[in-house]
């Protein structure tokens, strides 16, 4: 696919410390990129370079095509971590000034302000300030500046902090319908949950080098490790567990069930194929659970950082 931006071997130095490594990310048009790591790793780093809030001291930047410039920040959204409303000014007046900043006119930002805060809920917002609504007001309204210039290119850093669950579940689906919509998102969290829902790829970045990166899907098959969780029931307990000890690898496994079942996690080799081993299982009783335990990219982002 089209790649909207490219990061080639970024480096970025504060007096004796590297806040990035030599890193590189590709990011395909229409996609979601999750960017993670530990507080501290270099993302923020990272999104401060894109965003052209600091330059890098080696490496380039190419934004659909072109070397990233001065004039392209009218491309980009930037959703940052820490927040930056002005608290005494009005919503709509603020919301309608960052707009302008952004290129709009002025007759073309009260459109889409309007269609934003219809869409939102928060048409009664327009005339309070934003000192007297709460953290997650203040978040829908932070949100509504960052899209409502239609960038190519959308940065979010911890969207959903300040959020309750029905509002975060609102932002996702409208960032969701943003991508369907033919926007690009750069999504930095620590919720991993959120990157499972959404992301198609990720790159994690860790002590300032970037150690994974590539599709979602991949990295969870190139972590998989043929574990199956099962749940058999049979007249020989003693007899079905040493059949199974005696050719894999097994332990424990505790989930919830109706039967009373023996309840294991089981390791197959790779040269056995998933129906010859459920085949096996049958002759051993009946099976009442059989799941693969694929990796989260919870289990992949803690793996990882540890191996590093």
């Amino acid at each position: 696919m089209e790649k909207l931006l490219v990061v080639n071997n970024v480096s970025k130095t504060y007096g004796a410390y590297k806040a990035l490594n030599n890193a590189s990310i590709e990011v395909e048009k229409g996609s979601i990129f999750g960017l993670l790591g530990p507080n501290g790793a270099g993302k923020t780093t990272l999104i401060r370079i894109i965003n052209q809030i600091t330059m890098p001291d080696t490496g380039s930047v190419i934004l659909d095509g072109e070397p990233l410039q001065p004039h392209h920040i009218k491309y980009i959204g930037y959703l940052p971590e820490e927040r930056g409303l002005y608290k005494s000014m009005k919503v709509g007046e603020q919301v309608l000034y960052l707009a302008q900043l952004k290129g709009l006119s002025k007759q073309e930002a009260k459109k889409k302000i309007k269609y934003w805060f219809d869409r939102l809920e928060i048409g009664d917002w327009w005339d309070k300030k934003i000192q007297e609504l709460s953290k997650g007001m203040a978040q829908k309204i932070q949100f509504v500046v960052t899209v409502l210039h239609d960038p190519k290119l959308l940065i979010f850093d911890e969207p959903f902090s300040g959020f309750d669950p029905i509002n975060a579940n609102l932002i996702k689906d409208e960032i969701l319908h943003l991508r369907d919509n033919g926007a690009t998102v750069i999504f930095s969290t620590h919720r991993m949950e959120s990157v499972e829902e959404m992301c198609d790829h990720i790159a994690l970045i860790h002590k300032s080098n970037k150690i994974l990166d590539g599709k979602l899907l991949d990295i969870k098959r190139q972590y998989r490790s043929n574990t199956f969780e099962i749940g058999l029931i049979t007249p020989n307990h003693t007899a079905a567990t040493a059949a199974l000890k005696e050719k894999f690898e097994v332990l424990p496994a505790t989930f919830k069930s109706i039967n009373n079942e023996l309840q294991y996690k089981v390791q197959i080799p790779e040269s056995v194929a998933t129906n010859d081993f459920i085949s096996y299982l049958t002759t051993l009783g009946q099976v009442t659970h059989f799941v693969e335990l694929v990796p989260s990219a919870s289990d992949i982002f803690i793996e990882t950082i540890q191996k590093n």
